[in-house]
């Protein structure tokens, strides 16, 4: 049985007076409200469900009957959302009015009210998305074909150029085909936006945080100034090592090519870590000989995760959590590993799923991923609608706060070490880090940067590529490994943009997790320096992290930022402060080499 509410439906729960001559009602906007968030609640614990079966138990099967769920939420959403905007300009209470702009901001595509585009819409970015996930590169025949986790894994490992440069040509042929569609996608997608009354959809996206579109934008390079010296100093001390391993084919100045990175897209560069990492830089142990050497098994693992929490005063995960998690992959069925954090019921229902081994990487992953499950049940007690993170950068941020605590000290504290290192052991672990972190910020800051200008009519479609590689030069100091035409697409190699998935909540992440981390040392009374800093067992630390988690998505972001980190504005100063040690050692790396592009 069909159950998407028909236009029908979404009237009756607006209790008709919207839709009839009469004039809407501050009443009937509240009513309309209640309605449609206990209608989509409903909706999305049994999305959650099927999506979790599916993700744990794959058949074509689960697959279709979460499709078919994933659907039916989906299509409510865009009713509600549609049908929500005749309630404008109605002086409403701030806690409705809020929901309803929530509401509307919930969307990351809006199709048009035409049936025929609407239909148009959906076909060309499931066309897009699938053109992605078909992708291969097939260098001699299609039995030499290769795809995306292959060509990753050469990106990470291979040292030869002309293998690097064969591969990161290969993939970007991948999304040629999609340039044709994605020129319609812009233009339907527009005029979805515009039916909800938004400038375009980059708007739409961009109307998420708070603030006006075009202040959030500005906002963005702001941030990106405070941290680009930083990023320079990095930049420039790599290229200087990738030329003494790869000597012309990397320049002296200019932009670094950027099939060199490690990274199919160039977006972090940790996988070249071995190429340019400090002499002397290793601090004297490894968590995953840590952890074996302490017969450490998955629960302990998670204990240890948990733990973290429990110390700043959190009360223990609930005997459900253990119950219905995935902790290993399972020998019987396909299952998705990939590590992540749900909320089934948004209430007490938490699960992790992953398929753990007994490795540093994965003892990181799980505080993260943790940091997901007690946001989630923090602010469990809000209306639905305000069951989320302030902006979506929080949540990402929270996940990854909580692992920069992951310090010497704090595995001093746990008895996995004896003793922490001399800090001047640090510059490798901040260098591995910054190839992480701060390598990865410009990249972030250009996905959208490029599709908002795209949106907005700014780049039109005949230069959809150069100017894709002008940001890319602009912001990144990287450049393509051999000539592009407007005949490619090279937007399209990256998942985000053919799946049409925003993508500044990770640029915002990255900026606010410093911040957080920076305010909640300070708070846990930590004097040394930010990098060896830990939260582990401060009460006074949990106490402020909770008071901005509990709000949830309840109020604007700048009130929970000033919950947590006592300032209404995002600062990238943290992440210098973080990285200081590094930047005094990079800057005298640099002497007398070019600096910038």
């Amino acid at each position: 049985m069909d159950l998407r509410p028909s236009f029908a439906l979404v009237c009756a729960a607006a209790a008709l007076a919207a839709c009839g001559t009469r004039k809407p009602t501050p009443e009937d906007a509240r009513k309309f409200m209640d309605d449609a968030e206990q209608r989509l609640l409903l909706l999305g614990v049994d999305q959650a469900r099927a999506d979790w079966i599916k993700s744990t138990y794959i058949t074509d099967d689960t697959e279709a009957v979460a499709a078919k769920l994933d659907e039916r939420a989906i299509n409510a959403n865009v009713e509600y959302a549609k049908s929500a905007t005749r309630f404008d300009g109605l002086p409403l209470d701030p806690v409705t009015a809020r929901k309803l702009k929530l509401l509307k901001l919930s969307l990351t595509i809006a199709t048009p009210a035409d049936p025929k585009e609407s239909e148009e819409l959906t076909r060309i970015t499931a066309s897009m998305e699938g053109t992605y996930g078909k992708g291969k590169w097939c260098p001699a025949g299609p039995e030499s074909c290769k795809d995306i986790e292959d060509l990753t894994k050469i990106m990470a490992d291979s040292r030869d150029p002309k293998l690097l440069r064969d591969a990161w040509t290969g993939w970007h042929a991948i999304s040629r085909p999609m340039r044709k569609d994605f020129v319609r996608y812009v233009a339907l997608a527009n005029k979805g936006a515009r039916e909800l009354g938004f400038k375009d959809n980059g708007a739409m996206w961009r109307s998420q945080y708070d603030m006006p579109p075009d202040d959030f934008a500005r906002e963005l390079d702001r941030l990106w100034d405070q941290v680009r010296p930083l990023y320079v100093s990095l930049h420039s001390y790599v290229r200087a090592r990738l030329r003494a391993k790869y000597g012309d084919a990397v320049p002296a100045s200019g932009p670094i090519p950027a099939d060199l990175l490690g990274n199919m897209w160039a977006q972090t560069w940790d996988n070249i870590y071995p190429l340019v990492q400090p002499p002397n830089a290793d601090p004297g142990y490894d968590i995953t000989a840590l952890l074996k050497k302490r017969n450490t098994d998955w629960k302990q693992m998670v204990k240890y995760g948990e733990g973290f929490f429990v110390s700043l005063g959190f009360d223990p995960l609930p005997q459900t959590f253990w119950e219905r998690s995935m902790f290993l992959k399972p020998r019987d069925r396909e299952v998705v590993c990939h590590a992540s954090a749900w909320d089934v019921d948004t209430q007490t229902d938490l699960r992790l799923k992953m398929c753990i081994q007994i490795t540093g990487e994965d003892f990181l992953t799980i505080h993260h991923e943790l940091g997901h499950n007690f946001y989630q049940r923090a602010y469990m007690k809000q209306p639905p609608s305000f069951r989320n993170s302030a902006n979506d950068g929080f949540h990402e941020a929270v996940g990854d706060t909580i692992a920069l605590s992951i310090t010497p000290e704090y595995l001093v504290k746990l008895g996995l070490l004896d003793r922490a290192p001399d800090t001047s052991k640090d510059i490798g672990l901040l260098m591995r880090r910054a190839l992480d972190k701060i390598a990865f910020l410009p990249f972030a800051l250009v996905i959208d940067q490029w599709r908002w200008k795209v949106f907005s009519g700014e780049i039109p479609p005949e230069k959809y590529n150069e100017t894709w590689w002008q940001l890319r030069e602009k912001y990144e100091g990287i450049g393509p490994p051999v000539n592009r035409t407007e005949d490619d697409f090279d937007p399209g190699a990256k998942y985000h943009v053919a799946a049409n998935v925003p993508y500044m909540r990770y640029f915002l992440a990255d900026i606010l997790q410093f911040q957080f981390h920076r305010a909640l040392a300070q708070a846990a009374g930590c004097s040394g320096p930010l990098n060896r800093c830990s939260i582990y067992s401060s009460k006074e630390a949990g106490q402020r992290l909770n008071a901005m988690l509990e709000m949830g998505q309840s109020q604007p972001w700048q009130d929970a930022l000033e919950k947590i980190a006592g300032t209404r504005q995002m600062d990238a100063s943290a992440i210098r402060d973080y990285f200081a040690p590094l930047q005094t050692w990079l800057d005298a790396q640099n002497q007398g080499k070019p600096i910038g592009w």
